[in-house]
C-alpha cells in the first residue's frame, strides 16, 4: 500500500449514501469533517460504523473520511459501515471472504414503502362503513 493513494468505496442504506476514502495513517475516523464521536453520539452508531475495520484488523493502519447525506443517522451509520467494507476491498481482495461472511458487501434492501392513492398511507386503508 503506497503513502499518497486513497482507496474509495461508496455505501448506501435506505436514503442515505456514504463516500468513503481509505488513507494509510494512524486510524483516525473523519465524519463530514467532524470526528466520528462528535458526529454519531450513539456507541451502536459508531461501533456498527467501525465493524469492517475491527473484524478485518486494519483500524489501526488505515485513516478514514467519510462524506455522507441523506436519511436519519442510523441509515448514515449502515451506509457507511458498506462503503468502507466496499473501500477495503479496494486495499486488500483477500479480505472479501471475511467481509462477506459477516454481512457487510451486501446493501440493505428494506426502503420506505410509497404512499398509493385511495388510502392514507403505504398499507393504511381509510375506515370502511357498510352504510
Amino acid at each position: 500500500m503506497s503513502e499518497n493513494t486513497d482507496f474509495l468505496g461508496t455505501g448506501r442504506r435506505k436514503t442515505s449514501v456514504a463516500r468513503v476514502r481509505l488513507s494509510a495513517g494512524t486510524g483516525k475516523v473523519s465524519v463530514n469533517g467532524r470526528s466520528l464521536e462528535e458526529y454519531f453520539p450513539l456507541e451502536t452508531q459508531r461501533s456498527d460504523v467501525l465493524l469492517p475495520l475491527n473484524i478485518t484488523d486494519t483500524s489501526s493502519k488505515l485513516d478514514v473520511r467519510i462524506n455522507v447525506c441523506g436519511g436519519g443517522m442510523s441509515g448514515q451509520a449502515g451506509a457507511a459501515r458498506h462503503g468502507i467494507s466496499r473501500a477495503l476491498l479496494n486495499v486488500d481482495a483477500d479480505l472479501r471472504p471475511v467481509l462477506k461472511s459477516a454481512g457487510f458487501l451486501t446493501r440493505d434492501p428494506r426502503m420506505k414503502e410509497r404512499k398509493k392513492y385511495g388510502q392514507p398511507g403505504a398499507r393504511r386503508r381509510f375506515q370502511y362503513s357498510k352504510r
